[in-house]
C-alpha cells in the first residue's frame, strides 16, 4: 500500500457525502450545507442525484462518476482539488464505497495528499443491522452475492460456519432464488431477517427461519419490489460444536478407504464445512 504523500499547501477538500437511502428529510444539515458551497458534486448519476439537489434548491455543476469511468474521471476530480477547488462525491443513495463507486478516487486522493472528509449519514447495511433484532458485535458485510445460483451456493457454502451476522445486499428480481438458497446452503432453520425499502413508505421487515421467509415472501405481492439487505444469523457455538464432531466421524469413516485428500473434499461436500478446514483435521485424525 502506498504511504500518503504530504499535503499540498493549498488544495480542495474530497467530502464523501452520505445521502438519504429514501427519505429525503435523513440528509443531515452539514451535509447539505456541504453539497451547497462546493464546487462541483462527483455523482453516480446525475440526474438522480439532480432532483435530490432541486428538492434542497441547489445548483452546483455536476459531473457523473459511476463504476465503468472512475479511473478515467478521477484525474478530473484530481485537478480539480490540485486547482483548490472542493469537490462533494455522492452516491445514488447511501455513503458512497459502500457497495457503491468512490474507492479508486478515495485512495489516489490519499494518495496525493489531499485531504479527504467523510460527511457521515444514512446507510443502509447499518440501518438494517439496528433494527434486525440479530447480534451485531460482529458483523461480516458481503455486499452482493453472485447473480448465478452455483457461484452463490459456492460463496455462501465458504459463509456457512461463520459466527458472525451475515449481511449482504439483494436486488428484487434475485431475493426469492437468493433466500431459498440460504435455506439451503445454510439450513431451513437458519434465522434471517431481511429489510425492504428501507425509510420508504412501503418499509418491510422479514424475519424468522430462511425457509418461512422465502414463503412470506413469494405469497407477498410486494415480495420482489425494491432493494433489501439481507441478514443471516451466525452459526452457534452448537452448531459448530456438533458440525466438528460429525465431520470428524465422517472423516473418520472416510480415511480408512481414501487418501487425505479425497477423503476432505468428499466430507466437505457431506458436511458443508470448507475443504482445507477439513483437510487439516485429516491430517491430524491420520497422524
Amino acid at each position: 500500500m502506498n504511504s500518503e504523500s504530504e499535503p499540498p499547501e493549498q488544495a480542495g477538500t474530497l467530502y464523501i457525502v452520505a445521502t438519504p437511502i429514501g427519505n429525503l428529510d435523513d440528509l443531515s444539515p452539514r451535509a447539505a450545507a456541504v453539497l451547497s458551497r462546493v464546487a462541483v458534486i462527483a455523482a453516480e448519476d446525475t440526474r438522480h442525484s439532480g432532483r435530490l439537489l432541486q428538492h434542497l434548491g441547489i445548483s452546483k455543476p455536476m459531473m457523473a462518476l459511476h463504476e465503468h469511468n472512475e479511473r478515467d474521471k478521477a484525474g478530473q476530480v484530481l485537478g480539480k482539488l490540485a486547482a483548490c477547488q472542493d469537490v462533494a462525491l455522492i452516491s445514488d443513495a447511501g455513503t458512497p464505497l459502500i457497495s457503491d463507486p468512490g474507492f479508486v478516487l478515495v485512495r489516489e486522493a490519499r494518495a496525493r495528499g489531499y485531504r479527504v472528509t467523510p460527511v457521515p449519514g444514512a446507510c443502509a447495511l447499518i440501518s438494517a443491522l439496528s433494527a434486525a433484532g440479530l447480534p451485531t458485535d460482529r458483523f461480516l458485510f458481503e455486499g452482493f452475492l453472485p447473480s448465478k445460483s452455483g457461484a452463490r451456493r459456492a460463496a455462501l457454502d465458504r459463509l456457512v460456519r461463520e459466527s458472525a451476522t451475515l449481511v449482504f445486499y439483494e436486488s428484487p428480481h434475485r431475493i426469492v432464488d437468493t433466500v431459498g438458497d440460504i435455506a439451503e446452503v445454510m439450513g431451513a432453520e437458519r434465522e434471517l431477517v431481511l429489510a425492504r425499502e428501507l425509510t420508504k413508505t412501503f418499509e418491510t421487515f422479514y424475519a424468522g427461519a430462511a425457509a418461512h421467509v422465502r414463503q412470506t415472501l413469494e405469497a407477498d405481492p410486494h415480495g420482489s419490489r425494491g432493494e433489501f439487505v439481507v441478514m443471516v444469523r451466525g452459526a452457534s457455538a452448537e452448531e459448530l460444536s456438533v458440525g466438528s464432531a460429525e465431520a470428524d466421524r465422517v472423516l473418520t469413516l472416510l480415511l480408512t478407504e481414501l487418501p487425505v485428500k479425497k477423503a476432505a473434499k468428499l466430507a466437505s461436500e457431506l458436511t458443508g464445512i470448507s475443504k482445507n478446514e477439513l483437510y487439516q483435521r485429516a491430517l491430524s485424525l491420520k497422524d
